[in-house]
């Protein structure tokens, strides 16, 4: 690996060592519906957004649900403290198209129609009100 390469790869890795953030991958659904579940909780506090997950009525809302949950145990991990409610929030949350499977679906007259097997992967990132505040000023 070049140098200027490495110090690339050093300084993207210095970055994400403060942030705390999960990844869910290849989740079997589209990512249209898994899209209309992260637009809920974008920006909101997480013990919040926990709440709006846990009551809501759509599959995708378990899966965040549980990412979440996974987001925030990253987080106190390395800050080595509990998170407390009004502490931290959703500072990031996308959807990223992932592999679609194709297939067939037999089809009058000798044809056949093409099923799409869509999937997504989903980042979610949290962070803590204050430093929100202290980048912002």
């Amino acid at each position: 690996m070049g140098v200027r390469k490495r110090l690339s790869a050093e300084k993207k890795k210095e970055a994400q060592a403060h942030i705390a953030f999960a990844k869910l991958t290849n989740v079997p659904s589209s990512p249209r519906k898994m899209r209309l579940v992260a637009d809920m909780v974008r920006g909101k506090e997480v013990f919040r957004a926990l709440g709006i997950l846990k009551f809501s009525n759509k599959e995708a809302a378990a899966r965040l649900e549980k990412l979440l949950r996974s987001a925030v145990a990253n987080w106190e991990a390395k800050n080595e403290q509990k998170a407390e409610s009004g502490q931290l929030y959703i500072s990031t949350i996308f959807v990223n198209p992932a592999p679609m499977l194709k297939r067939l679906r037999t089809a009058p007259q000798g044809r056949g129609y093409r099923i799409r097997k869509r999937s997504n992967h989903v980042t979610v990132v949290v962070d803590t009100i204050d430093n929100s505040k202290n980048t912002e000023a």
